[in-house]
């Protein structure tokens, strides 16, 4: 395909969130709101990590890595969309639309990665208690952490590069509040069936076999839960994997069908819903699932507090 085909269009235009002008304030606040609260929130938690010797073990390296994420995730759509909720011309350039969508999947990849990493963390701490300080080495988890982001980049290069290679020749107007892989795909007026066909299989591999390699890491956590009995050891490590089995739910649940069946996607409203969850709600939420239902975390907060207390004094 050549260039002036693909050049055609030089910008896309954002419908954004479909709100009533009459309620834009309200959802401005609300969105800033729950932005500030991810961002705060997981640098919250990278700072305890960090700060904290107690929390230097395989899991919190991961969260801290999901926190990272989290917050690049919900950055790379969120201001976008707050500053179009005030403007009248909801424009984005044709280079940044397609930098926004590598972004979001790369980060979208990269914490199915992640969680699928804590979950085999989750796996080795109960399965293999007397193993697990040989198991989870540093080197295994920093080795887990990369492959997660090569995999990632793979995974949104692949689509970026496919996507260039389309033409956009009139129409430039996405149903979305960003650039939306799927919807990007509706506007091209060329044949989208290989970008379909690699969309089903990454999405495969970056959805489904990490969702099943969770799956098989609770079966057999659920498994030894059965056959031992319980300790305190083992107690703790559920509180743990009870809040990684949250997160799970949130992530997954939200995101399963979204792009491995791109044509049943066929109500955008409902599209921006999804979203919506996991690029705002899921995000926000991890902080708190984490720091509330785990006593580590909660005792790191308060030592932090009452050294801020202290130095304030």
């Amino acid at each position: 395909m050549r260039r002036e085909n693909q050049s055609s269009v030089s910008e896309f235009l954002l419908l954004g969130l479909p709100i009533q002008p009459e309620q834009q304030g309200v959802f401005f606040a609300l969105f800033l709101g729950m932005y500030l609260t991810t961002v705060l929130g997981n640098l919250l938690i990278i700072l305890l990590i960090r700060l904290d010797s107690r929390l230097h073990t395989p899991m919190y390296f991961f969260l801290s890595h999901l926190a990272f994420t989290d917050v690049s995730f919900s950055s790379v759509t969120v201001p976008k969309m707050l500053m179009d909720m005030h403007a009248k011309y909801k424009s984005i350039p044709y280079a940044g639309c397609i930098s926004q969508m590598y972004l979001f999947i790369f980060f979208a990849d990269l914490d199915s990665f992640l969680i699928t990493s804590m979950a085999y963390d989750c796996y080795v701490a109960i399965c293999h208690p007397l193993h697990y300080t040989a198991i989870m080495r540093e080197e295994l988890c920093a080795l887990l952490v990369a492959i997660s982001w090569i995999l990632s980049c793979a995974s949104s290069l692949s689509h970026t590069l496919l996507l260039t290679q389309l033409s956009f020749c009139a129409a430039n107007t996405i149903s979305h509040f960003f650039c939306d892989l799927s919807a990007l795909l509706k506007l091209s007026c060329s044949d989208i069936f290989l970008n379909e066909l690699v969309m089903f299989t990454v999405g495969v591999v970056v959805i489904t076999l990490p969702f099943i390699c969770i799956l098989v890491s609770y079966g057999y956590i659920g498994a030894t839960i059965l056959k031992v009995p319980s300790t305190k050891g083992i107690g703790k490590a559920l509180s743990t994997c009870g809040s990684h089995l949250s997160v799970v739910s949130l992530y997954y649940g939200s995101i399963f069908g979204q792009y491995l069946s791109p044509k049943l996607s066929n109500f955008i409203n409902k599209d921006i819903v999804v979203a919506l969850m996991y690029t705002v709600v899921t995000p926000m939420l991890n902080p708190f699932i984490y720091s509330l239902r785990n006593r580590d975390m909660k005792e790191a907060l308060g030592k932090l507090f009452s050294r801020a207390t202290f130095f304030s004094q």
